[in-house]
């Protein structure tokens, strides 16, 4: 998202389930991500959503049984331009400049390994390779670089924002 000069560039990861958004994490990046290409990664599978930057992992939105959880419908990849400069920019403090444009952004070795349904009752069709994030959850060294993430990078946690839940948090926050 934006930033200003000497500012940090943050990431925003959310997660949606059953059409709800609102789960929120964002890091100030350690490094200058328009210094060189990195390789940000999303793992969904049955079990959990995992996110990682490099090869650091940040975050964990794990699936619980009697919680919403983005599974049974194909997943979509969407990319946008817009102008969140109120949402991305410290609340507006830092408009776009538009006299900057055109902002360019590019993208390399981009990857989508999935399985696909072949229809009501049939089993997914799966590539060579598909076990090695079909199951995949996170080992204790790798809960130790999302808890690194968390304690050192993170600026912003749905599951502390008791302004935008001022009846309680999400189930999940207790547990996640």
């Amino acid at each position: 998202m934006g930033n200003s000069s000497g500012c940090p560039v943050v990431l925003n990861t959310n997660v949606w389930a059953s059409g709800d958004g609102k789960k929120e994490h964002q890091f100030n990046l350690w490094f200058d991500p328009s210094a060189d290409y990195h390789t940000y990664t999303i793992i969904w599978n049955d079990k959990n959503v995992i996110f990682k930057v490099d090869d650091l992992f940040i975050r964990s939105f794990k699936r619980y049984a009697d919680l919403p959880y983005p599974g049974g419908k194909p997943m979509e990849v969407h990319a946008t331009l817009w102008d969140g400069s109120w949402w991305a920019t410290q609340k507006g403090k830092v408009p776009v400049d538009w006299s900057r444009a055109p902002f360019v952004v590019s993208y390399r070795g981009y990857a989508a390994d999935a399985c696909v349904p072949n229809g009501e009752g049939r089993p997914l069709s799966c590539p060579a390779g598909t076990d090695r994030w079909m199951n995949r959850q996170l080992s204790g060294a790798e809960w130790g670089t999302v808890k690194w993430a968390k304690e050192n990078y993170m600026s912003y946690n749905y599951c502390e924002d008791g302004w935008r839940f001022p009846q309680g948090f999400p189930p999940e926050c207790a547990r996640n």
